[in-house]
């Protein structure tokens, strides 16, 4: 079984013809079809079935198809990689960030990357980690910094730094000590990520341990950015959480008091990929930068390594 063979098997399916597939891979139409052949010889299967006017599968031609895609994708994507070797003269890099990435000093890991290499598209997006590894997990970005717990089948994860979460009020009764989960369900909550809810990795934390502490959580108010959060906050309106990183912030509103959690917790951030699919050599420098920066914020702030 050769490479050529697969990708004569994979084209003539994708463009239903033998004279299409030929035409793509810029060979012969009788060629594209003998490439085929001896690939159905060597299986000892039809792969697919003759006789009309398009290229219909066969059940074994089903069976082959994801196999062999992926086989020609890796073998395209390792092309391009040595290829962009050295020079990192073009090509896109994919990436997602924290929605506070502002807080990580990620803010300018664009900036930094585009200096080094101007000639490379970059396409990075800011996202609820949730959508963020979802987004790489279907291949639409190649690689992500997301707060876990995330759904990873088929990721690779990697923690990078752990983050302690705070709970932020105005009041110095309800800051006077730890904050236990009980006490926390019978604040006025104001919290933020709206849309994505109790999927965001922070919340599920948080309502794991309200259900087995049988209560629940109910915020008084939600939207969608921590600003809007603290400053409402700052108003007297009610009570939210915030990282360290947060509470570092320049922009954190004077006047607010923050007690950590009787049961610490903790945002673990961590990279992710795609399991089996490597990263092109763009994506890979953009996600050396990113880890060169949290490291520095993780220092700056005496973060924490996550323990494995």
């Amino acid at each position: 079984m050769t490479l050529n063979q697969l990708r004569a098997f994979v084209e003539a399916e994708r463009l239903g013809s033998f004279t299409a597939a030929a035409r793509a891979m810029d060979i012969a139409q009788a060629s594209a079809s003998e490439l085929v052949r001896r690939l159905e010889t060597e299986l000892d299967a039809e792969l697919f079935a003759r006789g009309s006017r398009t290229l219909a599968l066969t059940s074994a031609g089903q069976e082959l198809l994801p196999y062999a895609q992926q086989a020609v994708e890796a073998a395209e994507s390792g092309t391009r990689a040595v290829r962009s070797l050295g020079s990192l003269g073009g090509g896109t890099a994919t990436f997602g960030v924290l929605r506070n990435a502002d807080y990580y000093l990620l803010s300018n890991l664009v900036q930094l990357f585009h200096a080094r290499y101007p000639s490379v598209r970059v396409r990075l997006v800011g996202q609820n980690s949730a959508e963020t590894a979802a987004a790489v997990a279907a291949g639409r970005i190649e690689a992500g910094l997301v707060v876990l717990p995330i759904e990873d089948e088929g990721l690779v994860v990697t923690p990078l730094l752990r983050d302690e979460v705070f709970f932020v009020s105005a009041s110095e009764e309800r800051t006077r000590t730890p904050v236990t989960i009980e006490a926390f369900s019978r604040t006025p909550l104001v919290l933020y990520d709206a849309h994505y809810g109790w999927q965001d990795p922070t919340r599920r934390q948080l309502a794991e341990r309200a259900q087995l502490a049988g209560v629940s959580v109910d915020p008084l108010i939600e939207l969608e950015h921590v600003e809007a959060a603290l400053g409402l906050v700052a108003a007297g309106v009610g009570d939210t959480i915030a990282s360290r990183a947060v509470v570092a912030g320049a922009t954190f509103p004077a006047g607010l008091r923050t007690v950590p959690f009787a049961d610490p917790l903790y945002d673990t951030i961590a990279l992710v990929k795609r399991r089996g699919h490597p990263l092109s050599r763009a994506t890979r420098e953009l996600v050396r930068i990113a880890e060169d920066t949290l490291r520095e914020i993780r220092d700056d702030l005496g973060l924490s390594t996550p323990t494995t």
